[in-house]
């Protein structure tokens, strides 16, 4: 297939490696100014969409928007081209991007991922994906060169999307309580290693908490996804819940628990961060 790529940051070039490998023609444009070995850069965003599918991987709302409606970049792009976005969005603008793809005649697919760059390296994203089914089959190729799993989760696009915010508000949920735990145990004397070492060998052997305990046993943040992007899905799910009608209350503390570590500076630091946030402050005084 003819792939283009719009966006080369850390997840954006694992996953143009993979397309790569996988035997696809891949031309890309990102803002940055990077480059991947075997894709071919190219000057404007609209260049990108000559194609036969398009993959954004993007930071947020306001980075597609600008990339893709204020250019209007939709209404030269080759006949049949499905564009897939992959970044984390919010239900409102996946519904807006949904609509202008329809009015342009673009295919328009949503399909965020599970996975940090390492895993995305290595091409077991987790995808998660949503959209007219005949689009989705036409993309398939793409999806399967970066993935260990596709999960379909219906014909509306945004569908995928809540998968995606309520995914990483539960991940968020995980730090919290790894952390309020370690604030309690410690109290009584029990090292966080060994508690963790309890934990994952019984009711919580999964990647997140493996992943996360991992940095509060050695208080170590270095990003694999920032503080500041794990508010911004918070924000995310609040916004979604509050459309919906719904009340979260775990929800609405730990974003304010993770708006607590922002504000203390570490928005740069991984969002796993919090948890230190909470357990320097969980000590008495």
């Amino acid at each position: 297939m003819d792939i283009g790529i719009i966006g080369l940051g850390a997840m954006g070039s694992a996953m143009a490696k993979n397309i790569v490998a996988a035997g696809h023609r891949v031309n890309a444009w990102t803002r940055s100014g990077g480059s991947v070995v075997g894709v071919t850069m190219l000057g404007d965003p609209r260049e990108v969409f000559d194609a036969d599918a398009v993959l954004t991987m993007l930071s947020d709302d306001d980075a597609i928007r600008g990339v893709i409606l204020d250019t209007e970049v939709l209404a030269s792009a080759r006949p049949g081209v499905v564009h897939v976005v992959s970044s984390t969005i919010s239900l409102a603008f996946a519904r807006e991007l949904e609509s202008a793809h329809q009015a342009a005649g673009v295919g328009f697919v949503s399909a965020p991922v599970l996975g940090r760059p390492d895993v995305a390296a290595r091409g077991e994203l987790n995808v998660l994906v949503s959209g007219a089914p005949a689009e989705v089959e036409r993309v398939r190729p793409l999806l399967e060169a970066i993935s260990r799993r596709i999960w379909p989760l219906g014909d509306d696009a945004p569908a995928a999307n809540a998968a995606k915010i309520a995914c990483n508000m539960m991940i968020a949920m995980a730090i919290e309580a790894m952390a309020e735990a370690v604030v309690l145990t410690e109290a009584q004397g029990v090292p966080r290693e060994r508690f963790f070492e309890l934990i994952l060998g019984t009711l919580f052997d999964s990647r997140p908490y493996r992943t996360y305990s991992a940095n509060i046993s050695a208080g170590a943040y270095q990003p694999g996804f920032k503080a500041e992007l794990g508010l911004k899905d918070l924000r995310l799910a609040t916004q979604a819940a509050s459309a919906a009608n719904r009340t979260l209350p775990m929800l609405e503390a730990t974003r304010a628990r993770m708006q607590d570590a922002v504000d203390a500076g570490w928005g740069e630091q991984d969002w796993s961060a919090m948890a230190k946030f909470t357990i320097e402050n969980g000590q008495a005084p």
